[in-house]
């Protein structure tokens, strides 16, 4: 299939890479133009008229950009440049319920709006790519190449018992969750989820540091390696999990992540999650605890900070705040 792509920063770009190895075709913009010369094998476009007059109807526009404003503005653009039956994809982290507004707003033109929660941080061009997706089913399923090209496959993982008449596509990593929206609303929660996780972790590993500080009775001192902990925790514990390989990743490469500040930012999701729980009347205890933490990171810095810091580093390519831009 032909696609293109807009915001060709850390995932956009290796989207579009992983879907031109797979075969399709791909027309990339960016507003650096340096961005698009990079993304090798891609037609490029200078503008998102330029992109439309480069993709042949029925076009899909994937929009990998911030959630706000520019991701507002792009889509309204696109609005008014596209044709009846093309489809706008937003693959960022948009907040759902702007996904349901933009789909009326487009329906009206006849164009569909599909809604991707997409999780796989730098590591997708390699692994792939967790879909989580909202939108009309003809449009889903029309695009369906495209997300099973971006999707991690079934792999080696055991299938689950009980799981033979259910949709294929869940266990190759992709979903069509419901209509416009709840796509983005389910990658909201696991990106919540993802909070409450990381807490623990950076927790559990902050108390076991602390365990040969000079404050205890000398025989209770432990000097325990957090490097080894790590290690052997990824091989059979119960809690074993990609976010602990990338803590692995983190500490063997710096055992006391001296380059971290801890101070640990949030993108929004964590917010959105913690405010849907309010509006359903749902206790969240450990996700509101862990937004909170990161809240209060940036006044004072643990080492559980620091891990938490460096494992957003791992997943996502994220740096601390102020860290990189000047500031």
């Amino acid at each position: 299939m032909q696609i293109g792509i807009i915001g060709l920063g850390r995932m956009g770009a290796n989207i579009g890479r992983r879907l031109m190895a797979a075969g399709h075709q791909v027309v990339g913009f960016d507003r650096s133009s340096a961005a698009v010369a990079a993304l090798s094998g891609a037609a490029a476009a200078s503008s998102l008229a330029d992109m439309v007059g480069k993709l042949s109807p029925p076009r899909a526009v994937w929009v990998m950009l911030p959630a706000g404003p520019i991701t507002e503005d792009t889509v309204a653009e696109l609005g008014a440049l596209l044709s009846p039956g093309d489809t706008v994809i937003d693959g960022g982290n948009t907040f759902y319920k702007d996904d349901i507004r933009r789909a009326k707003a487009l329906k009206a033109r006849n164009i569909t709006y599909v809604d991707c929660g997409t999780s796989g941080g730098v590591w997708g061009l390699e692994r792939g790519y967790c879909m989580m997706i909202g939108g009309d089913k003809s449009a889903v399923d029309r695009l369906d190449p495209i997300f099973s090209a971006l999707a991690p496959g079934a792999g080696t993982i055991a299938k689950t018992p009980g799981r033979a008449a259910r949709d294929p596509r869940v266990e190759k990593g992709y979903m069509h969750a419901g209509p416009a929206g709840a796509g983005h609303f389910v990658k909201m929660v696991h990106n919540g989820i993802e909070y409450g996780l990381m807490q623990a972790y950076a927790e559990g590993f902050d108390i076991l540091r602390g365990k040969s500080g000079a404050g205890l009775a000398e025989e209770e001192r432990f000097d325990i390696d957090l490097t080894d902990v790590a290690e052997v925790w990824r091989r059979g514990s119960v809690v074993s999990s990609w976010l602990l390989d990338l803590t692995a990743i983190a500490l063997a490469k710096s055992p006391e992540l001296g380059e971290f500040t801890g101070a640990v930012d949030d993108s929004g999701e964590g917010r959105w999650t913690v405010n849907a729980a309010v509006e359903e009347a749902v206790a969240a205890p450990v996700i509101t605890a862990a937004l909170f933490t990161r809240f209060r990171s940036r006044i004072a810095h643990s080492f559980g900070e620091k891990l938490l810091s460096a494992m957003r580093n791992e997943f996502g390519g994220h740096v601390e705040p102020g860290a990189g831009n000047g500031k």
